[in-house]
């Protein structure tokens, strides 16, 4: 049995998807689902395709191959390899789908690796946390995570709002494990999920202990509900490539009175002891340098479109034109530099792990922020009203008027067919629902930009700066 047969057969297990107002019974059917997860289950057989299998997947020590997410880089080339591994794992989707990649996976990852830095105040999560590390990652499951508070109001701690907050806390504690109410938001790709790990995003005060709380349940979970925003997804491949085929999908998580065995919960009551596992830099680090793998598949993804865009229509000779494409290319080109930047000026943590520098790739991070709505925006103006200008469906270059659209619609360097394909894909990207969903996930799914920019001023050496130009004045 294939990875993705292995994955497609476990989804039937009882787990409670809400959409319009009802659980969905069997999400490998229903049309709002069952394409993406067609699509996951050929990204997880790219682990058995001898093409491939060697680069994103490898050997643990207890023999079991597992996939390369949760691979600890103990020498530079393993962070190469891991590096290229994401790459493939990435563009697999076009950079569109952020969870069936290995964001959670290597945040876990990262979390076993540092897991004694909290040892002291939490004595049980070494242990914990690396057993739930080794049952993921030897049984090839996909992760996700949830750790914001609902909406309510924001001029509000938790202990303050009583009864109106409804975030995740604990209500009382059993001999079997701690009872959980509440929701949390926003986990993406949850339906598709094995697995999925909850702990606040945000750091809670002492007021907070209740909410204080990470720890991490199947899908299937008793007393775990996920509600679902409406659906982006098309039956329509050909006229819609990419929401057809990936919508990753978007979820509030309810926990009805769950009761979270012991052994799930990794860190209770303890509002520092979660920020300094959440905080710590190798943590930051090796997450951060997943998700710049998957911006570079995402941004190349945007140059060929926008390229293909200008070859099509015979525009690429005017000066403008060329400047727009260039501003893709440097995108790009920019966001590569910088992950390798950090790759090559990784160096070896105390805990025996090759750490990419974090420097460069928050940079990156902070520039993709703005490079992904910019991308979007040169492809429309590379392509003006041309999106807007194609047939209802492709299947109408064949229809009664065929053999006039395939004139009208024909572009400078290739037939109809091929000319509105692009246009639709185009349009996938720019204004369909999938891709605003992008354009918003790419400007916060790091958090607020303001704060993130804050952080790298924060956190960088000024002061070797300073001392270089006071060496150089004085």
């Amino acid at each position: 049995m294939t990875a993705g047969e292995a994955y497609f057969n476990r989804l039937n297990d009882g787990r409670r998807v809400w959409l319009d107002g009802g659980i969905v019974p069997d999400i490998r059917s229903h049309p709002a689902f069952q394409g993406t997860v067609q699509s996951v289950a050929a990204i997880l057989d790219l682990q058995d395709d001898p093409t491939t299998e060697a680069h994103v997947t490898y050997q643990t020590d207890t023999g079991v191959k597992a996939n390369i997410a949760y691979l600890i880089p103990e020498s530079k080339d393993e962070l190469f390899k891991r590096s290229y591994g994401l790459k493939l794992w990435s563009d697999a989707t076009f950079g569109v789908m952020s969870r069936v990649g290995g964001f959670y996976r290597t945040q876990l990852t990262t979390w076993y690796v540092a897991r004694n830095l909290i040892a002291e105040e939490q004595p049980h999560f070494p242990s914990k946390i690396a057993d739930y590390y080794r049952f993921v990652r030897d049984n090839d499951l996909l992760v996700t995570a949830a750790g914001h508070d609902p909406q309510i109001d924001r001029t509000k701690l938790a202990h303050e709002l009583g009864d109106l907050y409804t975030a995740v806390r604990i209500v009382r504690e059993t001999k079997d494990g701690i009872v959980v109410r509440g929701a949390k938001m926003i986990a993406t790709g949850a339906p598709y999920m094995d697995e999925i790990i909850v702990s606040p995003h945000s750091k809670k005060t002492g007021d907070e202990q209740r909410y204080a709380v990470m720890f991490a349940v199947p899908a299937s979970h008793p007393g775990v509900h996920m509600i679902c925003r409406e659906s982006f997804a098309s039956e329509q491949r050909d006229d819609h490539p990419l929401s057809s085929r990936f919508d990753e999908m978007d979820a509030v998580l309810i926990f009805d009175d769950a009761l979270i065995p012991w052994e799930r919960v990794f860190i209770k009551d303890d509002p520092e002891a979660i920020w300094s596992i959440r905080s710590d830099r190798l943590s930051r680090a090796l997450s951060l340098h997943e998700n710049i793998v998957r911006l570079a598949s995402k941004l190349e993804f945007t140059a060929a479109v926008g390229t293909e865009l200008a070859y099509s229509i015979g525009i690429t000779k005017f000066a403008h034109v060329q400047e727009k494409l260039a501003e893709l290319y440097y995108q790009l080109e920019s966001i590569r530099a910088l992950l390798l930047s950090s790759e090559h000026r990784a160096e070896l943590h105390p805990l025996g792990v090759w750490e990419p520098a974090l420097e460069p790739i928050t940079t990156a991070k902070n520039l993709g922020n703005v490079y992904y709505p910019r991308a979007l925006e040169i492809l429309q103006q590379l392509s003006g009203a041309g999106m807007l200008q194609v047939p209802s469906t492709i299947a109408e270059l064949n229809g009664l008027l065929g053999s006039q659209l395939q004139k009208v619609y024909r572009g400078a360097d290739r037939d109809a067919l091929d000319r509105v394909k692009l246009l639709k894909l185009s349009w996938e990207l720019v204004g369909s629902r999938l891709g605003a969903r992008h354009e918003l996930y790419e400007r916060f799914y790091a958090g607020d930009p303001v704060r993130t920019y804050a952080g790298q001023y924060v956190d960088y050496d000024k002061q070797r700066l300073l001392d270089k130009a006071a060496r150089r004045l004085g």
